[in-house]
């Protein structure tokens, strides 16, 4: 396979694959708020102020839901069309758990947040709050599956080799408890929920510094929820990563060395993986993989002093909602959390190399055989499409967030199912 071929195959997949991560992390963060909001919600009675967070924050993560699947289903196209290899190779390992991720994402989640979107008013209200929870546990598992199969890239377990050199599923148990999958796993929840509570800060202090009136306190308390939430989140985040670090120096520990800048550790891996694969460069791109590493750490020692700093602010109601340069400080937090998980994805990713499968198959043997003018088209049709699906997904979001809440309350949610559901 040509070089040129596989660089605009790996480029191919890293801008839809990063373009579509973007859209994830804030609908899972977003998700998990939404849920606990209207379980508060419900418990209280289901409170004019309470219900109207929930309908506003639900009305952005909708329009980044909706744009993320259809970035997920450009993404998706791409294992067929350029990665071949991969799927003849190891397919029978991890083709399940891909499987299963569509379903819920596009099934389970889809239907039942359209449920949940008509449900106000015509559901009883503990089922419309069972129909939310639905949504983010989907979510939550739509996620685990699709770190089964990147956890098994980066950490190949409970699989067995045929005869012809392909590899069949041999443990499931194995498969789905593997380190790689739960750590990031952990460290992709917390992300996304620092990601959602920088966010719901953000935009709450955009309002305040517009001037938008604020009768209900609704701006006030989820500026609060968005900053004493980004503290856990953050703990959270920070934990698992560095938990993922550990086992990156116990089963990559090339990569852990390229991160270090260790040149004699890197030489020394570089000889031993000659003799035990083969000739070839085992090295990982030096520059991307150590930058990305470092600028994730970077990103996560800012937000720990903005959030430290910002829960000490918060706490003081007048300086809270007064505060134009505070107000502004949140607003530009807002895209960190995003470089940092992009950031972080580039480094475990490009830290593979030049594995697909780590220590099994290499990523210029899993790339469909097609020819460099075929992929130079592949390139030229998706990336345009993709830019426009992120460009429109802002444009669309950004308008909401300048609406800001709506006046009018929102319908009470019932204690009894409407006898006939009518169009809303």
């Amino acid at each position: 396979m040509e070089s040129q071929t596989v660089d605009l195959a790996r480029w191919q997949f890293a801008l839809t694959a990063g373009g579509h991560f973007l859209f994830v992390s804030l609908t899972i963060g977003l998700a998990t708020v939404l849920a606990v909001l209207q379980t508060r919600a419900t418990l209280r009675g289901g409170q004019p102020v309470h219900l109207r967070m929930v309908r506003y924050w639900g009305r952005l993560y909708v329009i980044n839901y909706a744009v993320g699947i259809v970035t997920g289903l450009v993404m998706e196209f791409q294992f067929g069309m350029a990665w071949s290899g991969l799927g003849k190779f190891a397919g029978d390992v991890f083709g399940s758990s891909l499987a299963l991720e569509t379903v819920l994402a596009f099934f389970v989640e889809s239907t039942f947040l359209a449920l949940w979107m008509l449900g106000w008013g015509r559901f009883n209200k503990w089922v419309h709050l069972g129909v939310l929870w639905v949504v983010t546990l989907t979510a939550y598992l739509s996620a685990y599956w699709v770190l089964v199969t990147n956890g098994f890239l980066s950490r190949p377990t409970g699989y067995a080799k045929r005869a012809d050199g392909t590899l069949e599923l041999a443990d499931t148990a194995e498969l789905l408890t593997n380190p790689s999958t739960l750590l990031a796993f952990g460290h992709i929840l917390g992300g996304s929920l620092l990601t959602a509570a920088v966010f719901m800060a953000g935009v709450s202090a955009y309002h305040y510094r517009k001037g938008t009136a604020d009768p209900d306190g609704l701006l006030r308390r989820s500026l609060r929820i968005g900053v004493f939430a980004g503290v856990p989140a953050l703990l959270v985040t920070v934990a698992f990563g560095g938990m993922q670090f550990g086992e990156t120096e116990e089963w990559q520990p090339m990569k852990a060395a390229v991160f270090d800048d260790d040149k004699a550790e890197m030489a020394k891996l570089q000889a031993e993986m000659v003799q035990r694969f083969g000739p070839g460069d085992y090295v990982p791109p030096e520059a991307l993989t150590r930058g990305a590493g470092l600028l994730m750490v970077l990103v996560f020692v800012v937000l720990i002093v903005a959030a430290l700093a910002g829960v000490v602010l918060a706490s003081f109601r007048r300086l809270a909602v007064k505060s134009r340069r505070w107000h502004l400080f949140l607003m530009v937090l807002v895209p960190l959390p995003y470089v940092a998980m992009i950031a972080g994805w580039v480094f475990r990713e490009a830290g593979r190399q030049p594995w697909i499968v780590y220590g099994l198959l290499r990523t210029e043997d899993a790339v469909s055989q097609v020819s460099t003018g075929r992929m130079w088209l592949s390139l030229i049709v998706f990336v345009p499409l993709f830019l426009a699906l992120v460009v429109g997904h802002w444009w669309v979001l950004l308008r909401a967030v300048r609406e800001g809440p709506r006046e009018q309350q929102p319908a009470a949610v019932s204690t009894e199912p409407a006898p006939a559901v009518t169009a809303y």
